[in-house]
């Protein structure tokens, strides 16, 4: 008995859903071989007269346009002559976008109407062609092949008995069409969450369902989550999550403990920011007889109670990382674990993970270990309190107990620091301070950036804006949690002798510099008489260093500051070691969080595995897990960008009267980007809104250039700017520019 053929097309008068795409999977599984139309019908359980017309039509339409060939009369074939490659699209905010393959160098622009339904992300087949008149490359997608997510964030426009949902993405440029009977209760106005099902072959838009409703558009909650949900993150546990976090045994038992070295009797402490609820770490600090400290990095030992393939474990997995948004922290782990049972509170014994090192006064490692260890913290600190006793106390042979101000307290009162603290505390300091000019000196780059934070009221709307910088407190954490990822990393990945070892491990890795995108910064920094040094990887690092030294503190460092940035290649998980060159490190991991990284959990559970000699672990396995975990990592960090153009946004909607100074800070066909000095918000200055002139782009100086006066308004000049509008929805801020 034959099986009857899949019918994709049934009813006459129909149009057949993605043609174009099946008629390329044929003569693309087949190149060699040609096929005509009734051939190509059957392939694909059409048996109608009207269905195979459609088939006949659509092979002519792909032949006039060279995507494929008759090779005979009514047979046709994949045109091999034209150049097909494969690659991911990325999506401008105008609607254009650029196509991303491993077979050319650079990226290739595709124009609005030849984006064939790709969206951003998608995986897409495109045809490469130089264009006549400028001989430049573009591409044409002629099939998507997966796309990279089919849910986006919208307001619901209705329209008698059918809608559109309009996308708050800029990088989503078509609306999706909602009919009546796929609303799901939505109604005019509502954010949604909405589901592309179909895009028609004939239809400029896709066809959707709504999947949720959020609220309505400039509500703050339904703000946030709409950022979350936008980028696939998730903003509650399931229930069966919560309730396998709830069933842990938490008890510390003597059985655990004897398996572990107990350095409960260490002077420990942690330092964290003020409004931190999860402590991924603490040191420990002890004076030895030959003169040396032995100083403890201690990690909450998450992988203790995250047990693999538990229902916990793969909801962290799924989530690879906690999301930071400026009101709220979204945990990769439930509350229970990540600001309870795993966090190094004060006054508390923890099951914990360390690298524990001898160091001399040259801050040089003379004996290290690593292991599983029980630990008990004598004291909680912010970054202002610890900054505090740096500032104000000195190391001498009789250090007195130091105390705390009222305005710098944590606990609303003042309190006594005991001597050893301070010590400690200072030590620390000093030993972190020659750790970081070593790793300055062997060509580390410093990214000292000034962090932008809201003050917020009860309702969670920002009342104020300020900076918060790194200081001495902030930079003592900072490196010894590099020395013991660093160690770490050493540990497993040096074999004796000092080469590789062939044990698969995470590691953070961080390629060289584009030496095409150094040589742009070169090209826009000489404008504000700054250079940099590309002949090596020393120069190159040091004149980096220089150029963020010397713009800090100037009204034109945080474009600068970013615009180096991104010079440098993207930071990764992988099995597959390099090093990480902004750090200047031949091995590096990440070991110090894994409440809030995935990534650091399976770096204890080789780490464990490797210090029981275990074999090496299968790499391609965990690459896939690295891959998935810096994927996340995007993701996460996307959002948090998002909830800060959304605060600054609503910042300035109550500041609309005011004329602020801005530097110009980007430059395009349609406009120039302003960033406001005072409070780092960031909008544009439409071209059409500049009334002195008829003002048109020019690429090369980076520039809007006057046609009747020449006068010229360039990247990092100094403006006076005037909110002209602000869009919650797309985070987006108009300015007026304030001209003499």
């Amino acid at each position: 008995m034959t099986r009857k053929k899949k019918k994709i097309y049934k009813k006459k008068g129909r149009v057949i859903k993605d043609l174009t795409r099946n008629i390329f999977k044929i003569l693309n599984e087949n190149s060699d071989k040609f096929y005509n139309y009734k051939q190509i019908a059957g392939k694909l359980g059409i048996v109608d007269t009207d269905g195979k017309t459609q088939v006949l039509k659509k092979l002519a339409e792909l032949t006039a346009t060279k995507k494929i060939k008759e090779v005979e009369r009514g047979k046709y074939q994949i045109n091999e002559d034209r150049k097909y490659s494969l690659g991911t699209l990325d999506i401008t905010s105008n609607g254009n976008g650029y196509f991303i393959s491993d077979d050319y160098e650079h990226d290739i622009f595709v124009p609005n109407i030849n984006l064939g339904k790709g969206l951003q992300g998608d995986i897409v087949r495109a045809y490469v062609y130089k264009k006549r008149r400028s001989n430049k490359l573009e591409a044409d997608v002629v099939e998507v092949l997966e796309r990279a997510k089919t849910e986006f964030v919208g307001v619901l426009q209705m329209s008698k008995n059918f809608g559109f949902v309009l996308p708050d993405s800029n990088k989503m440029y078509a609306d999706i069409f909602i009919s009546q009977n796929k609303l799901n209760g939505a109604e005019h106005g509502d954010k949604v969450q909405a589901t592309i099902t179909d895009w028609p072959e004939k239809s400029k838009n896709p066809f959707g369902k709504i999947a949720k409703v959020l609220g309505k558009p400039g509500d703050h909650n339904t703000e946030m989550h709409s950022i979350l949900l936008e980028y696939d993150l998730p903003y509650e546990f399931p229930t069966e999550v919560e309730e396998e976090a709830q069933a842990l045994p938490i008890e510390i038992t003597k059985d655990e403990i004897s398996k572990r070295r107990d350095m409960r009797g260490d002077l420990t402490f942690t330092i964290d920011p003020k409004d931190a609820k999860d402590f991924d770490d603490a040191l420990s600090f002890k004076k030895l007889e030959n003169g040396n400290y032995e100083i403890g990095i201690h990690i909450a030992d998450v992988s203790h109670y995250l047990q693999q393939d538990t229902i916990l474990d793969k909801e962290a997995y799924d989530r690879a990382t906690s999301v930071y948004l400026v009101d709220r922290v979204v945990p990769m782990l439930p509350e229970m674990l990540s600001n309870g049972v795993c966090s190094l509170r004060p006054n508390e014994e923890k099951l914990t993970f360390s690298a524990v090192f001898e160091i001399n006064e040259k801050a040089q490692i003379v004996n290290q270990w690593f292991g599983r260890t029980v630990t008990y913290s004598d004291q909680r600190f912010a970054y202002e309190e610890a900054q505090s006793i740096i500032e104000n106390c000195k190391l001498s042979d009789d250090i007195q107990s130091y105390t705390m101000p009222l305005e710098t307290s944590i606990i609303d009162a003042e309190y006594e620091v005991a001597p050893e603290i301070v010590e400690a505390t200072l030590k620390l300091d000093k030993l972190a301070k020659i750790l970081r000019k070593k790793r300055m000196k062997q060509g580390a780059i410093s990214f000292d950036r000034v962090e932008v934070k809201f003050n917020l009221n009860e309702e969670a709307d920002p009342v104020g804006v300020y900076f918060k910088e790194a200081k001495d407190a902030n930079k003592l954490i900072e490196e010894f949690m590099l020395l013991a990822n660093r160690k770490v990393a050493e540990f497993i990945g040096k074999a004796k002798g000092g080469k590789p070892s062939n044990k698969t491990f995470i590691y953070r890795v961080h390629d060289e510099p584009d030496v095409e995108k150094l040589a742009s910064l070169q090209n826009i920094i000489s404008k504000f008489g700054y250079k940099i040094d590309t002949n090596t990887r020393e120069s190159t690092s040091d004149s980096l260093n220089k150029l963020l030294s010397d713009v800090h503190g100037k009204a034109e460092s945080n474009m600068i500051e970013t615009l180096t940035i991104r010079t440098m290649s993207k930071a990764v998980y992988t099995t597959q070691n390099i090093g990480h060159y902004g750090l200047a490190f031949d091995y590096y991991s990440h070991f110090t969080s894994p409440i809030r990284r995935y990534p650091d959990v399976m770096t204890h559970r080789l780490l464990q595995h490797y210090l029981d000699s275990g074999n090496s672990a299968k790499q391609d396995v965990y690459e896939e897990k690295c891959k998935h975990s810096s994927k996340r990592e995007e993701l996460a960090s996307k959002a948090e960008r998002d909830s800060i153009k959304y605060m600054q946004v609503k910042y300035m909607q109550d500041h609309k009267d005011e004329i602020f100074d801005g530097v110009i800070t980007g430059v395009t066909e349609w406009g120039v980007y302003v960033e406001i000095t005072k409070n780092k918000c960031e909008g544009m200055v439409r071209i059409r809104d500049i009334k002195s002139d008829y003002y048109i782009f020019d690429e090369d100086q980076y520039a809007v250039v006057g046609q009747s006066t020449k006068h010229m308004y360039q990247l990092g000049d100094d403006v006076k700017v005037q909110v002209k509008k602000t869009d919650l929805e797309r985070k987006h801020l108009d300015f007026n520019l304030v001209e003499d």
